[in-house]
């Protein structure tokens, strides 16, 4: 028996391979190492860096994806084996049926062929089986009666059982008739397919005089196949909030005389009339409401990934932001009433003072604010105020620009996205990093920060809350939450972090490191002073091998005992990293002195000196790239956001008008700009590009600088209409 079931594990296990493969289109011992390496507890930025002799360099993309379906098709056979030890107890399991479940290639599939044997809770269909007229629903099936049904009827009439008259007798018939059809999963399949493939999702007002963001989902209608994700969620946002009724249109009448045909096998006129009201009873109060269920949870399924992986991208391009090095920054929390927070802010991010001032209606007092201002830019040597986006901030940028032409020293201010800061000031983590600040205070500093550094601060928000999604509370907060911590798991892990300054937030996301590692690692600094090498970090409580294994290549060590600690080459290669050096005639020491530029042109066989060295070819090249060009920084390649001096008003914008922005975020049908005044403007997915796109980022990414034309502003609903056209 035990062999048996090791074989069967065994056979599930090259299935799901099959599959994997298939899907993801790649080979199969990629496929076999990378759920090897899964199962062994390795992260995916681990395997996607270190282990690309495995994989075949399979990406950080291509293994979550490989991950995510790798847990579905687990849960699957799960499932799967579930339902048939529940059907095998119930000793109704056929070989056909058994087939039927194996085979099965989703879990909607497996639980279409499960319905039948499900415990039912007590139903219209079970009371009419209690009451002994399960028989009587066999003979209507059979379609064979001789007589009018009354007359076989009339003997399952029984007061003791409950049944009063024939009627009574032949409508609980119906019921069980009604129930056996709706359970059968060649039905289910055959209308669900037709319904997605024919069906319209509709929606309507419950109150059509009433104004609304909806107004276009009034009366609208549009197939299912063709129905996109934003509208999707949109939809459900206004049934949510009770603006909307929204249902799926079916074919119903081509699905009823389908049904007929499966269900009415000979015409008999005692039975015929019956079945026919049975069919449609089966299907409009059973079949048809689960299959609309069904349907619109899988649309809002399909359109929440689709909103996550957008979301996931824009927060990819937004984390990876270049930083602004070596400027002292002030950051500037706009406010009216409550004045403005300023936080002056050094090169490493310390904060050197903070300040509140009140240009702002109602006090108004700009001279003394501009005051205070100069004196904080002289003393500090400001160059750069880093602007929040929130309220007031219109009105902060006017003094600011006006203070600007009043000064010598050179300073360029820009605004950014404040998203997330006021989450951030008011959290538990804020508070143990500035124990001495009010919110406001916290926040400027965050402001400020979010220029130096946008990875290492905005790691320390909810990545929820960073506003760069489409509908992010309407979805699975789960599986949303899910997907944004693996985007900035692996922002930080390509980029690398600084074991000696990394705040405990950004060393919670590194590669097999989780909040208590982080804080542990920070305590122990704290006590022992900056690390010296890469090995000590086992010397921190509960950081074991294996979690060593997983984080050491992705941590940092400036200036420490070896210089290989600076890099990301990990540990388990420095014996063939330093056999290299010696064989090509370095030092090691000559790492830290800024690289060492055209040692890759020394090597003429890689294959060989990798077969010399006892590693593998793609290792090779990595350490060579990164003996190059030390712990590079993939943000340096990202487009540098633009700084400003000047003030653009929307009342000054006119059409034909050419400006250069920063996209702010990418939704499914276009992306909002950032031209500088203070209104982000929408270049529809139309006004892209002259060739046809199915999704705005196959154009653009949060972050990028464009140039656009204005098209229309409307001054009263704030709009401003942007192409990129020509």
């Amino acid at each position: 028996m035990g062999v048996t079931k090791a074989g069967k594990r065994k056979q599930v296990y090259m299935d799901i391979l099959k599959t994997l493969q298939e899907e993801l289109n790649i080979g199969r011992s990629q496929v076999e190492a990378a759920v090897k390496l899964i199962d062994e507890g390795n992260t995916i930025p681990f395997i996607a860096r270190y282990r690309k002799e495995a994989t075949g360099a399979l990406n950080d993309e291509v293994l979550r994806n490989l991950d995510e379906r790798l847990r579905y098709l687990r849960n699957l056979e799960e499932k799967k084996e579930q339902v048939l030890t529940s059907i095998r107890e119930q000793e109704k399991l056929t070989p056909e049926l058994e087939r039927q479940i194996l085979e099965a290639a989703t879990l909607v599939a497996v639980e279409d062929l499960y319905r039948p044997y499900r415990p039912k809770r007590r139903t219209r269909a079970t009371i009419a089986q209690e009451k002994g007229l399960g028989p009587l629903a066999d003979v209507i099936m059979l379609q064979m009666a001789k007589e009018p049904l009354e007359s076989a009827a009339r003997e399952y009439v029984s007061e003791e059982k409950g049944v009063a008259t024939v009627q009574e007798a032949i409508a609980g018939a119906g019921d069980i008739l009604a129930e056996r059809i709706s359970d059968e999963a060649k039905y289910r399949t055959y209308i669900r397919n037709l319904t997605v493939k024919q069906g319209t999702i509709q929606s309507s007002a419950k109150d059509e005089k009433a104004e609304s963001v909806y107004e276009m989902y009034y009366s609208y209608e549009e197939t299912i196949k063709k129905s996109a994700g934003h509208r999707i969620l949109a939809l459900n946002r206004g049934e949510k909030e009770k603006i909307l009724t929204v249902k799926i249109g079916a074919p119903e009448e081509e699905i009823l005389r389908y049904l007929e045909k499966q269900v009415i096998v000979r015409e008999n006129p005692h039975t015929t009339p019956l079945l026919k009201a049975v069919v449609e009873d089966s299907y409009k109060r059973l079949i048809g409401p689960a299959i609309e269920r069904e349907i619109r949870s899988q649309l809002t399924e399909t359109a929440e990934d689709g909103a996550i992986k957008v979301f996931g991208k824009n927060l990819e391009q937004l984390l990876m932001q270049p930083p602004i090095t070596g400027k002292v920054v002030l950051g500037w929390d706009p406010a009216f009433r409550t004045g403005c927070k300023l936080a002056v802010v050094d090169e490493t991010g310390k904060v050197l003072d903070t300040v509140v001032i009140y240009p702002t209606a109602p006090q108004n007092k700009v001279a003394e604010a501009k005051e205070v201002l100069k004196k904080l830019i002289k003393k500090y040597h400001i160059s750069l105020i880093s602007v929040g986006n929130g309220t007031a901030s219109r009105e902060s940028e006017q003094v600011i620009v006006e203070l600007l032409k009043e000064i010598p020293e050179q300073v360029q201010y820009i605004i950014v996205n404040e998203a997330g800061a006021s989450v951030y000031s008011a959290s538990k983590l804020a508070t143990e990093e500035f124990p001495n600040f009010d919110v406001g205070q916290r926040s400027a500093a965050s402001i400020a920060r979010r220029l130096q550094d946008p990875l290492a601060e905005l790691v320390k928000i909810d990545p929820k809350s960073i506003g760069v999604g489409q509908y992010q509370h309407d979805m699975n907060q789960k599986h949303l939450g899910e997907a944004l911590q693996g985007v900035v798991e692996d922002c930080v892990n390509k980029v690398g972090v600084d074991v000696n300054t990394a705040s405990a937030p950004l060393l919670e996301y590194v590669s097999g490191i989780n909040k208590a590692l982080a804080k542990n690692i920070v305590a122990y600094r704290e006590e022992h002073g900056a690390f010296q090498s890469r090995s000590q970090l086992l010397k921190v409580a509960k950081l074991g091998p294996k979690a060593y294994e997983q984080c050491a290549g992705f941590m940092r060590i400036q200036g420490g005992k070896n210089p290989l600690d600076g890099t990301s080459v990990h540990p388990e290669s420095y014996g063939a990293a330093g056999t290299l050096l010696d064989k090509l005639g370095y030092k090691p020491e000559e790492i830290s002195a800024g690289g060492l530029k055209g040692i890759g042109k020394k090597i003429s066989d890689y294959q060989k000196m990798a077969g010399e060295l006892g590693i593998g070819e793609m290792t090779l090249k990595d350490i060579v790239k990164e003996l190059e060009k030390p712990a590079r920084d993939p943000r340096d390649e990202m487009p540098k956001p633009i700084l400003r001096t000047d003030v653009l008003e929307m009342k000054d914008l006119t059409p034909g008008m050419v400006l250069k922005g920063t996209v702010r975020n990418v939704i499914d049908f276009g992306a909002f700009v950032d031209i500088g005044v203070h209104q982000d403007g929408l270049v529809h997915i139309s006004q892209m590009t002259d060739r046809f796109i199915k999704h705005p980022m196959e154009v653009v990414s949060v972050g990028d600088i464009v140039e656009v034309k204005v098209l229309s502003v409307d001054l009263s609903k704030k709009r401003i209409a942007l192409t990129m056209k020509g």
